[in-house]
């Protein structure tokens, strides 16, 4: 059976991730944290890193500065099996940073923007839309300079039958560019969210009220709620929920990143409604359970393991 080519457009930074029970910052204080990492960071190169565990044929298309930590991050992409061809090293302007401030509740985040936000339409191959199953960008808010450009994206893979998905990511400005996202909706397989976008884009009191807001035109609307496990409302309007798992997390950093991988999978590979967001919650909850989202990814053995072994909560 021929892999199914996926091609990400992404961002692409290292994360700095330190983890303890008491992060949070004092000014004037020196606190003591249990650990520190270097690691491969972005939700692109999370979501890129677990495709690439899960057996898909990833290639990834974005800039990193031409730095140690530009290097490191094309370095690491190449040792988890992800072609990086289309990646390029861009003089003069730093690579991207993250510092994550990790609990085994959840996270903060700090981000220096560096080459993040510098990809444009010209860094995008027009081939890549005839060898491409599947394309997938992240970090919608942070691409700042590919904004006006993602429809584009989204009406060419279209043209050639190729499926597509997104994930927002939180944004800084909380501007939240409401009717940019509902025009991207129109043309996109999977619109892949958390609760707390979700809520903030459309300006909802509770992610029930999802089903209202949609566009009369979309395709598949999945909805990552965290502990809780995830929600989907498919073309027809038909809504399913699936709870989370019962485990006790290490480090939450790039679960949201890794059940995007895991419904990517899953969706292309004919998965549907339950056992599709089962599928992807579980590779979400096996992200928690080690630190850094794509310092180790799991196979699709390792995830029918993990569903083997650990109970869904009620």
């Amino acid at each position: 059976m021929t892999k199914k080519k996926i091609f990400i457009i992404g961002e692409i930074n290292v994360d700095l991730i330190m983890t303890g029970e008491n992060v949070e910052p004092q000014w004037n204080q020196e606190k003591l944290v249990d650990s520190f990492d270097l690691v491969l960071g972005s939700s692109s190169c999370i979501t890129a890193a677990g495709l690439a565990g899960l057996g898909m044929d990833v290639y990834f298309v974005g800039l990193v500065g031409d730095d140690v930590f530009g290097h490191f991050c094309v370095e690491e992409l190449n040792k988890k099996g992800i072609n990086t061809t289309y990646v390029k090293l861009v003089p003069h302007i730093q690579t991207g940073v993250t510092l994550s401030l990790s609990t085994s509740k959840d996270r903060a985040l700090l981000t220096y923007m560096g080459t993040i936000s510098e990809l444009g339409p010209e860094d995008i191959p027009e081939e890549i839309y005839d060898l491409a199953d599947h394309i997938h960008f992240g970090s919608y808010f942070l691409q700042t300079n590919m904004k006006k450009h993602w429809k584009d994206v989204l009406i060419k893979a279209r043209s050639q039958n190729v499926t597509t998905s997104f994930d927002t990511g939180w944004d800084p400005n909380e501007k939240w560019d409401r009717d940019v996202i509902l025009s991207l909706m129109e043309d996109v397989s999977l619109f892949i969210p958390s609760e707390v976008e979700i809520n903030n884009i459309f300006g909802l009191e509770d992610v029930s009220q999802v089903e209202g807001i949609l566009p009369e035109q979309h395709e598949n609307v999945v909805v990552k709620l965290g502990a809780k496990g995830s929600m989907m409302i498919d073309p027809q309007g038909n809504s399913t929920r699936a709870s989370g798992y019962s485990i006790t997390p290490i480090d939450t950093t790039g679960a949201g990143d890794s059940f995007n991988a895991g419904l990517i999978y899953g969706y292309l590979h004919g998965m549907k409604n339950n056992d599709l967001l089962v599928f992807a919650n579980a590779c979400g909850a096996l992200a928690t359970l080690r630190i850094g989202g794509a310092s180790t990814v799991p196979s699709v053995e390792d995830v029918i393991a993990f569903q083997a072994g650990h109970k869904i909560m009620i």
